[in-house]
């Protein structure tokens, strides 16, 4: 884990604060997207995993194009009405109440769509959530530390989403009976892990609210705020052909953050699929997952700070091509493991790089509107990478040509990437 950057004792106070966030909402996309419920969904909900990993695709999808819509408009409105914290804290609620919801989802195929609505709703929460948090980043870190807090926020996320899954796995997955009473035949001891994420946002994501607050001042009210959003929005569009840097890199974000969302989002699907493993091995699975990434997102923030974001996102998209593809040509069980958890690595140094990088370019007084473009660049095409999975997974009844559409997407982000040159560091 990197140290917190040396500094004021209020300024560290409001970095640490800032990355337990991570911390807390990282739980969501661990345990529900990726590791436990994903997987329960393809098992024990879908009447078998190539349906559940096409049913998946779609409903992500669906997801992608609503945070497409709302994130940059909502992002804008909260920099005009300087309302950030409270708009994180909305969608923090949010996020609990529709993970909590998926407790009811009983393995049978007439849950389908109520499971796949409640994933959505929270998958949309969460998103939406990540812009305004992402936009405290500046707030919280100087130009020099910008990439370590990053990356720090990001080895905490990982950090968090490993506990929670050893909680999951200790406490409700393997005992049997469930000390809990938790009944295993309707699938209770899954489900429970939907509400422990519920819990956990709860109980971990308020030192954020009370340790970064909004500039003082005035603030508009929503019908004013919303009406200077609207208009930043469009004024932000406009100025992207004027800034070739910003156009080429949310071009390139694209593309990559789409493999990187589809990857994260169908790796336990993929592993149950192919190599029959049951929840007990994917959540050991993504414990190990999640050490690997977390030490791969400390370790390369200080990196990052040295050789420069962009050239850290082109190394770690370089990295999970070669891992990828060996991952898609692995035939036995150990080989994935191997594999994956080598990919895994590389996994939160993009992500962290790119939300430096995004940083970097982006003027304070406009971050929350410009980190609403972040997210838009990572899911305006959000639902190409899940629908071309879905549609090549349909198509040929192949999780393994389903899966490779991931490699196009990260190399076509990779090769648009190339022609950014990096910002001068303000």
């Amino acid at each position: 884990m990197t140290n917190a950057p040396t500094g004021h004792r209020g300024e560290t106070r409001r970095i640490w604060a800032w990355a337990f966030y991570d911390w807390a909402n990282s739980a969501f996309p661990t345990v529900v997207s990726t590791f436990v419920i994903a997987a329960y969904f393809a098992q024990g909900i879908a009447p078998d995993p190539a349906t559940g990993q096409a049913q998946w695709g779609w409903m992500q999808s669906a997801a992608g194009f609503g945070v497409a819509l709302l994130s940059p408009l909502l992002g804008a409105v909260a920099d005009a009405g300087g309302r950030r914290r409270l708009m994180l804290g909305v969608f923090t609620l949010l996020l609990s109440a529709s993970t909590a919801m998926i407790w009811f989802a009983k393995p049978d195929p007439a849950y389908m769509v109520y499971a796949l609505v409640c994933v959505g709703l929270a998958t949309i929460a969460f998103e939406l959530g990540t812009v305004f948090y992402n936009s405290m980043l500046p707030s919280v870190a100087g130009p020099a530390q910008i990439g370590r807090v990053s990356g720090l926020g990001w080895g905490l996320g990982y950090a968090g989403g490993l506990v929670c899954l050893a909680i999951c796995l200790v406490l409700l997955i393997q005992p049997n009976p469930s000390p809990l009473g938790l009944d295993r035949g309707q699938a209770e001891h899954v489900r429970a892990t939907a509400l422990l994420v519920a819990a956990w946002l709860l109980v971990f994501g308020w030192p954020v609210l009370l340790a970064v607050p909004d500039a003082p001042g005035p603030k508009p009210g929503w019908g004013e705020a919303a009406r200077r959003g609207v208009g930043e929005v469009v004024a932000l569009v406009r100025t992207l052909p004027r800034n070739p840097a910003l156009a080429r890199f949310i071009l390139a974000r694209l593309f990559y953050t789409d493999g990187l969302n589809t990857l994260f989002a169908f790796g336990a699907i993929y592993a149950a699929g192919v190599f029959g493993m049951g929840i007990d091995r994917i959540l050991l699975f993504g414990i190990a997952m999640n050490v690997t990434a977390g030490l791969g997102a400390a370790g390369f923030a200080l990196v990052e700070d040295r050789i420069g974001s962009r050239q850290m996102v082109l190394l770690a998209l370089a990295a999970m091509l070669v891992f990828g593809t060996g991952l898609l040509l692995a035939t036995t069980e150990t080989g994935f493991w191997v594999l994956a958890l080598s990919l895994g690595l590389f996994f939160g140094p993009a992500q962290a790089a790119s939300r430096t990088f995004m940083a970097r370019l982006a003027p304070p007084e406009e971050m929350a509107a410009h980190f609403g473009l972040f997210a838009l660049s990572g899911r305006i095409t959000g639902f190409l990478g899940p629908a071309a999975l879905a549609a090549v997974t349909t198509a040929t009844g192949s999780q393994r040509l389903g899966m490779a559409t991931v490699l196009v997407f990260l190399g076509i982000g990779a090769a648009i990437l190339l022609t950014v040159r990096d910002p001068v560091r303000r």
